[in-house]
């Protein structure tokens, strides 16, 4: 995902001088609390300046920044953070990814450079996407997965990089996405059986498929290799409007010893680092 630079319009002028004024309320973090890794995704904070958001990230406690483009990845960095997940294929789309077979040169050529690129930044994780079924059946879709992902696996494991494919619904947000269960991304995660290639498990989005959270997440946590937050419904503020509860899930995967990251990637209402800081002191277990 690229972001516009250049000129801003007044709205964004003044949303960036609040965002200003409320990271420099924010107290000192000291050491990360609690026993999970928790990160934020960069697309939902567009209108903070990116040294900004790491700079509120660090006082809140946070690790890392989610989802940056490579240009990005040096900049948590001089906040005492790291991106926590990385684009390394843009050819790969939401709607057109590793389930098709055409379009697997394309995407290994693009990790060839991404993946190694990513590992000298210090990146641990790049996304990746199934695509969309587009006639397709689930079985065909997860073989040509399969094929596709034993394709860069090696290139992940000789770089130290973990490839997370991500699991989103196909019911309100991303109509036709084939990774839209558990079960099916457990199936090519296991026939791949790659260290390094895992799913990324997006909380948001298996609630609304699926329910059935923790114990999800307790007989698959082997497969998963990255979380994703946001409220149901509506992909906003983890607060006690959402259906979810936050402090249990979290809670859920720290006694599991996960070590990967959980990052918050909702749409925040009212002060974008006010609703941070929340999600934050709710997933600290």
């Amino acid at each position: 995902m690229q972001y516009q630079t250049g000129m801003i319009t007044r709205r964004q002028a003044i949303r960036t001088s609040l965002a200003a004024c409320a990271t420099a309320a924010l107290p000192a973090s000291a050491a990360p609390a609690g026993r999970l890794k928790q990160s934020v995704s960069r697309w939902c904070y567009q209108d903070i300046p990116l040294d900004r958001l790491c700079a509120a990230a660090a006082r809140l406690g946070l690790r890392g920044i989610d989802l940056l483009q490579p240009a990005d990845y040096a900049t948590p960095a001089r906040h005492g953070l790291r991106c926590t997940m990385g684009y390394a294929a843009d050819i790969m789309t939401i709607p057109n990814g590793l389930n098709r077979r055409e379009n697997h040169d394309a995407i290994e050529r693009a990790f060839r450079i991404g993946i190694p690129q990513a590992a000298k930044a210090g990146v641990p994780n790049v996304i990746a996407f199934s695509g969309n079924r587009k006639g397709m059946s689930d079985e065909e879709g997860a073989e040509n997965t399969v094929i596709g992902l034993n394709r860069v696996k090696r290139i992940a494991e000789d770089s130290g990089v973990t490839i997370c494919m991500e699991l989103l619904n196909s019911k309100r947000d991303h109509a036709d996405y084939m990774a839209d269960h558990t079960a099916w991304g457990v199936r090519v995660a296991r026939e791949v059986n790659s260290s390094r290639v895992k799913l990324l498990y997006d909380i948001y989005h298996m609630q609304i498929m699926e329910g059935d959270l923790i114990a999800t997440i307790r007989q698959n946590m082997p497969w998963i290799g990255h979380f994703h937050t946001g409220g149901v419904p509506g992909r906003h503020n983890l607060d006690d409007s959402q259906e979810v509860d936050w402090h249990a899930v979290a809670h859920a995967i720290a006694d599991l010893g996960f070590q990967g990251y959980l990052a918050h990637e909702f749409v925040p209402q009212g002060d974008p680092l006010t609703a941070l800081a929340q999600a934050v002191r709710t997933c600290t277990v």
